[in-house]
């Protein structure tokens, strides 16, 4: 249940981060509705931690094991964080595009998300190793599904949010 709870409070987050960030480059000025990119910077710092207490959970690492874990895993955050800045500047630039989109905003659209599902799928690949270093195999699965689960469920909640084009 524990584990639920903070998988909806990740999706939550996530869910509030998409919603601000259509509805700042989408809504009319009249409607009052401005995010910063700081305060969705914060949500997306938050909606991280969230991801590594869950993980911290999951795995039950011994404190030998942790010391040598989470260096690894803080550099692989600061990788996947890059995709994410990606991904966010994405749907800024569909929510600015959306009301008056061409033909040929929408391939360079589907273009750039073609290019970034390959890049992050590349990074899960090249991380592997880096991670098989500092954990035993089935650690290392777990560590892999529990990325895998939440990143999908982080996916869920932004394609929902994300209307589709007109």
């Amino acid at each position: 249940m524990k584990k639920l709870l903070i998988a909806l409070v990740l999706g939550t987050s996530l869910l509030l981060i998409q919603s601000a960030a259509f509805a700042q480059t989408s809504e009319t000025p009249a409607s009052g509705s401005t995010v910063s990119d700081q305060d969705i910077q914060l949500l997306r710092s938050d909606i991280r931690s969230h991801k590594k207490q869950i993980i911290a959970q999951s795995m039950k690492l011994t404190d030998a094991e942790g010391a040598k874990f989470w260096p690894v895993y803080d550099a692989y955050t600061q990788e996947t964080t890059k995709l994410g800045d990606a991904s966010y500047a994405l749907v800024k630039e569909y929510a600015q595009s959306y009301n008056d989109m061409t033909d040929a905003q929408a391939d360079s659209l589907v273009n750039k998300m073609a290019a970034l599902d390959v890049q992050t799928a590349t990074l899960r690949q090249q991380w592997i190793p880096k991670f098989r270093k500092v954990l035993t195999g089935k650690q290392a699965a777990l560590f892999y599904q529990l990325d895998r689960r939440i990143n999908l469920l982080l996916d869920v909640q932004f394609a929902s949010n994300i209307p589709m084009v007109k």
